[in-house]
């Protein structure tokens, strides 16, 4: 469910990883692995690691702005308790929740390419697939969204993406969607704590 260290699917991505191993061996610089438990009811998708972030901690969403909202909003829905302190020791604990990304690598300017992120999607599937109580995914962005109904073997028109929205996909399991809790996004108001508060509630009373 995780590339090995060494992954070469993306010489791109294997180029960069690469270049900032010789920058900085201190950090993780290697696919990132998954946050949070295989029997986890809930699986949070983003897109890509973050250079500053989770490819220097090794830890989803963990380092830099966009961890932020994303993990002072679980505790308030019962998803994670403690508080999160930016890096992987902060004693932060995700109850039946688990955070990934759609590509395991940090990508060039944070976006990876089309061909990169359906390369990485097999891992993205089995990782579904070994999940026995998943109820929902909630989606970080369209990237993600469309990544999951990939992995679920669905067509990018089965379920349009839009804020707020929850899908119920063939299998039953619920697709939430939500703008990206990206510095950008937040910045410029496309997405505000209210709003991402709205998308995971609906996701949650949506599972019951």
């Amino acid at each position: 469910m995780i590339p090995a260290p060494d992954c070469g699917l993306c010489p791109r991505l294997k180029e960069y990883r690469t270049a900032n191993r010789a920058a900085h061996p201190d950090w993780h610089n290697a696919p990132v692995p998954s946050f949070g438990n295989l029997d986890a009811r809930v699986l949070v998708a983003g897109l890509a690691p973050g250079v500053r972030g989770a490819n220097r901690t090794g830890r989803p969403f963990t380092g830099d702005f966009a961890g932020v909202l994303l993990y002072r909003t679980l505790p308030r829905f019962g998803l994670a308790s403690g508080a999160y302190g930016a890096s992987p020791d902060d004693g932060l604990t995700l109850l039946s929740c688990r955070v990934t990304n759609a590509v395991r690598c940090v990508p060039p300017g944070n976006l990876p390419t089309t061909a990169e992120i359906a390369a990485c999607n097999p891992f993205l599937a089995a990782e579904l697939a070994a999940m026995p109580n998943l109820r929902a995914v909630l989606a970080l962005g369209l990237v993600a969204h469309k990544a999951v109904l990939r992995a679920k073997g669905l067509k990018a028109s089965h379920a349009v993406f839009k804020h707020g929205a929850v899908h119920e996909l063939p299998d039953g399991l619920l697709l939430g969607d939500s703008y990206h809790v990206s510095r950008l996004n937040t910045n410029t108001g496309r997405l505000t704590e209210a709003m991402f508060h709205d998308a995971v509630g609906a996701l949650v009373a949506r599972m019951g």
